[in-house]
C-alpha cells in the first residue's frame, strides 16, 4: 500500500505549483517519490511472475512544458509504468497516483506505425473475435469499454462501410480503472491489483498474438 505522505505533498504541490515552492520544498517531494518507488518495487515483485513484467518506472514529476500551454513546471501526480517482456507479451500497465483522480490504464498507449497496421488489418480480416474479445462479460465489468483516441473516418487504406469501422478507428487500445484514494493505502491494494491484471490478461495476450504473427498466422519472432 502507498505510504499516507504522498498525497499530502500533491496536494500543496497542486497548490504552489511554481519552482520556488518546489525548491524549498525538494526534500516532501524526495521523501514522497522514495514512497512511491518503494510501492512500485513491491507491486513488480508480487506481479512480475504471473504477468511476465520485465522492468518498472516511476515517472519524474517535472513537466516538459516546451509545446503546452499549460506552463506549470510540474505534474500533481506520480505514475508508475510496468512493461511485458518484449517480443514474446505486448502491453503495459500504468498506474496513475493522484488525491481523487487515481486509475490504473492498461493496454496499448502508441503502438507504432507497423504495429498499429497489424492491428487493423486483423480487425478487418476477423472484427468478430475482435469485438467478442474486448466485450467479454468479465472484462466488461472489471474494466468498462475500450478507450483510446480515435480518428473521425476510416484510417487510410481500410474501407468506411468495413463491418469493423467501429474498431478500425482507435489510434490506442486501452482500459481505465479508476481507484478510490482509501484503495491506494489498503493492506489489501496489492491483491487487488493481481485480481485486475488477471482479469485484462487475456486482452493483452489475444493483442501479443496479433502483433507476434504476420498475416497469415505464422510467427514472426
Amino acid at each position: 500500500m502507498l505510504a499516507p505522505d504522498v498525497f499530502p505533498f500533491l496536494k500543496k504541490l497542486k497548490e504552489n505549483n511554481t519552482r520556488e515552492w518546489f525548491k524549498e520544498h525538494k526534500a516532501e517531494h524526495d521523501e514522497a517519490r522514495n514512497a512511491v518507488v518503494h510501492l512500485s518495487s513491491q507491486l513488480f515483485e508480487s506481479l512480475n511472475n504471473e504477468n511476465q513484467l520485465d522492468k518498472h518506472k516511476v515517472f519524474r514529476i517535472y513537466r516538459d512544458v516546451r509545446f503546452s500551454k499549460n506552463k506549470t513546471p510540474y505534474k500533481i501526480h506520480f505514475g508508475i509504468s510496468f512493461h511485458r517482456q518484449k517480443p514474446t507479451f505486448r502491453g503495459g500497465y500504468y498506474l496513475h497516483i493522484e488525491p481523487g483522480a487515481s486509475f490504473l490504464g492498461v493496454g496499448f498507449w502508441g503502438p507504432n506505425k507497423d504495429d498499429l497496421f497489424r492491428i487493423r488489418k486483423e480487425i478487418e480480416m476477423d472484427h468478430e473475435c475482435f469485438s467478442q474479445m474486448v466485450n467479454q462479460a468479465e472484462l466488461l465489468e472489471h474494466w468498462g469499454a475500450m478507450q483510446g483516441e480515435q480518428l473521425k473516418t476510416a484510417p487510410k487504406g481500410f474501407e468506411k462501410d468495413s463491418p469493423g469501422i467501429k474498431h478500425l478507428r482507435f489510434k490506442q487500445f486501452i482500459f481505465i480503472k479508476n481507484i478510490n484514494d482509501d484503495q491506494l493505502f489498503d493492506a489489501n491494494f496489492e491483491s487487488w491489483m493481481t485480481n485486475q491484471f488477471k482479469t485484462i490478461r487475456p486482452f493483452l495476450d489475444y493483442m501479443g498474438e496479433i502483433l507476434n504473427t504476420d498475416l497469415n498466422g505464422e510467427s514472426i519472432i
